[in-house]
């Protein structure tokens, strides 16, 4: 269909945590997986995210965390999405988390957790099972 478009997914690295290999290996395997990718670079606010997030329109934001601020980023960042109508934005995330976290960041609206050693295979294939392309309204 002409109006079908490549699912796009902002990878983003918030806050002063300043290792950002694995987020740009994920960016990489999605991007090669045929998603259009949008890597933020690192250190970006909160509301540099979701500013980002409703310029390129995307459908999911990955988030990759090292510093042990998931249980702020997370419930901050998709509070600001609906704040700006990204209610329908997918949220998905990766890094250090502990799994006591888990259970409590998918209940504040995260859809998925990768914990390191988690393969880029699994990864993709979550992507591609529930990320889809948002509705655009002009």
């Amino acid at each position: 269909m002409a109006d079908e478009r490549k699912v796009k997914i902002l990878v983003a690295k918030p806050g002063l945590d300043g290792h950002d290999r694995g987020a740009k290996v994920v960016a990489r395997a999605l991007r090669d997986a045929g998603f259009e990718v949008i890597y933020t670079g690192l250190h970006q606010s909160i509301d540099q995210i979701v500013q980002t997030a409703l310029q390129e329109d995307v459908d999911a934001i990955g988030i990759s965390i090292l510093s042990g601020a998931h249980m702020y980023v997370f419930p901050t960042l998709i509070q600001k999405m609906k704040e700006v109508g990204l209610d329908d934005v997918i949220v998905f995330g990766g890094g250090i988390i502990p799994l006591d976290d888990i259970p409590k960041l998918k209940e504040a609206g995260v859809k998925e957790i990768f914990l390191p050693g988690t393969s880029l295979e699994t990864i993709v294939e979550w992507v591609r099972e529930n990320v889809k392309p948002r509705k655009v309204t002009l």
